[in-house]
């Protein structure tokens, strides 16, 4: 993987770079692991916007993958690596042993024609699911189900890992990717190895057009709007907010704590934010 960085032909491209492909063997989708996404543009099913500057963008087909990684002691052979448009990692097909087809988060590392297997007696190998329970201290996961069964919930995206750093009693305890020190149940799974496509936090997106293409559409400040659209608008030329920083309903959006007491902050050990 690396970055590549594109010639300035023109005004749009200057600055521009890519992900290299050299680590996708495989352009097409495998069909049977397809289902439709329909663009909703950020409306819920009342048809009222709940997420703002989302919208057009390219057509996108989901690609169906297994988070859960149930099928035990059944091998698995690497059969492609692919772009998946609904997230910044690869995915990677599998063939099981009994015909099955699976989509996988591609881990870094992993190779075309390699064999992955799950289950407590798997090796503690890349790509290999299994408990936290089975695995030794110092190792790194990503793809950890905080319930067991659930499937992978967290430390998915690109480049992300985390890493067992202790077990006592049922619960193993695991430091995430943004500093977090977290307990997990230890019949919890997770898959062996960091998240691959690293280098796609580094890429430069270069122009306006390539955002909206990804379905993203312009997002105005505050302050320059009208006082009727915004708290922070109105004024006579710039004009500074006047007052404290707010949504555009009014909410206050600095210093002030959003996060509800939820019944997993017990299993916190050590939040990402240093008090």
């Amino acid at each position: 993987m690396g970055i590549k960085v594109l010639n300035p032909t023109s005004a749009g491209v200057r600055g521009m770079t890519r992900v290299t492909t050299e680590a996708i063997t495989k352009s097409t989708p495998e069909k049977s692991l397809l289902a439709p996404k329909k663009s909703k543009a950020g409306r819920n099913n009342q048809g009222r916007v709940t997420v703002r500057h989302r919208g057009g963008g390219h057509k996108q087909s989901y690609r169906i993958i297994d988070f859960k990684r149930q099928k035990d002691n059944i091998p698995a052979k690497v059969a492609a690596v692919e772009y998946d448009p609904n997230r910044n990692a690869h995915i990677a097909l599998l063939f099981y042993a009994d015909g099955e087809k699976r989509y996988i988060l591609a881990p870094l590392g992993l190779a075309v024609g390699a064999e992955i297997v799950s289950g407590p007696e798997a090796d503690i190998r890349v790509g290999n699911c299994l408990p936290l329970a089975n695995m030794p201290l110092g190792t790194e996961i990503h793809n950890i189900e905080l319930r067991k069964g659930r499937g992978g919930q967290i430390v998915r995206s690109a480049g992300a890992k985390a890493q067992l750093v202790a077990k006592e009693g049922d619960f193993a305890t695991v430091k995430l990717p943004s500093g977090e020190v977290r307990r997990v149940h230890a019949d919890c799974r997770a898959t062996v190895g960091q998240v691959g496509n690293i280098d796609i936090k580094n890429v430069s997106i270069g122009k306006a057009g390539r955002k909206r293409h990804m379905g993203w559409r312009p997002a105005n400040r505050g302050v320059v709007m009208n006082a009727v659209d915004h708290p922070h608008g109105g004024g006579e030329g710039k004009s500074p907010i006047g007052g404290k920083p707010q949504t555009p309903w009014g909410k206050l959006a600095m210093g002030v704590k959003t996060r509800k007491r939820k019944s997993s902050d017990k299993l916190i050990v050590q939040p990402r934010k240093k008090k």
